[in-house]
């Protein structure tokens, strides 16, 4: 079992910046992949970012890349997710989900970033 919660969100202007947390607990946090996801109004939950278990590597989708930065303290049981240049289609819910099962198998409830023009 592993449990998420997600912090940071809130209100920015557009190119302004967040940096959202998600605390792990449970299982060993550092043997496995952990992503983030966000779901805008009306739309499907989408991927955002992705790292793996020891840091050394990254995804991101096309649509966040050079301007988002995903990363992970393995002492300290967190990913962190820098949001820089926001723009208002970044306005969202914003989940982290732990990979431990070749799936995105345990969520986060979720943080709210709003993005204004």
């Amino acid at each position: 079992q592993v449990q998420l919660v997600e912090s940071g969100g809130g209100l920015v202007q557009a190119g302004g910046s967040l940096r959202l947390s998600c605390a792990a607990s449970g299982r060993t946090f550092s043997s496995y992949p952990m992503g983030w996801f966000r779901q805008a109004p009306g739309k499907e939950r989408e991927f955002v970012a992705g790292i793996n278990w020891s840091g050394g590597s990254t995804y991101y989708a096309d649509y966040v890349k050079g301007r988002f930065t995903i990363s992970r303290d393995n002492a300290k049981n967190t990913v962190y997710l820098q949001m820089n240049s926001l723009k208002p289609e970044d306005t969202a819910v914003y989940y982290c989900a732990a990979n431990t099962g070749g799936a995105y198998d345990y969520w986060g409830q979720g943080t709210q970033v709003t993005v204004s023009s």
